[in-house]
């Protein structure tokens, strides 16, 4: 599956933001889909993750309440809806795919990686 991730902007804190993770060669209805972050200097992070078919979610503490993760079957995409944002949140969004039911939230249980889009935060 290739996956093309965009979106991503520069805003001000406390804005909304929504990311788009578009997938070609398979539909996301068999993947669980995980969106992860990497700030400069800093690790790759777990962001969010779903799968649909099970109508699971899971969202790391830090963008609880804030991050929604959601899918179109019929556009094979994810979206992540980020509200209420925060200078910390500046960073690349990668969207990723991972061939099981069985949500992940380390990077290397995901199969599948996008290029990234740049999401600034300004305060």
């Amino acid at each position: 599956v290739q996956l093309q991730a965009s979106g991503g902007g520069l805003v001000q804190a406390g804005d909304s933001l929504r990311v788009s993770c578009a997938a070609s060669g398979r539909t996301f209805s068999s993947y669980s889909v995980g969106w992860f972050r990497q700030a400069p200097g800093k690790e790759r992070e777990f962001v969010a993750a779903i799968n649909w078919r099970l109508g699971r979610t899971l969202y790391a503490d830090s963008v609880k309440g804030r991050f929604t993760i959601s899918g179109d079957n019929a556009k094979n995409t994810i979206y992540l809806q980020m509200n209420n944002l925060k200078p910390e949140d500046t960073a690349v969004y990668y969207c990723s795919a991972r061939r099981s039911s069985v949500i992940a939230t380390t990077s290397g249980g995901y199969d599948f990686w996008g290029q990234g889009t740049l999401v600034t935060v300004s305060s």
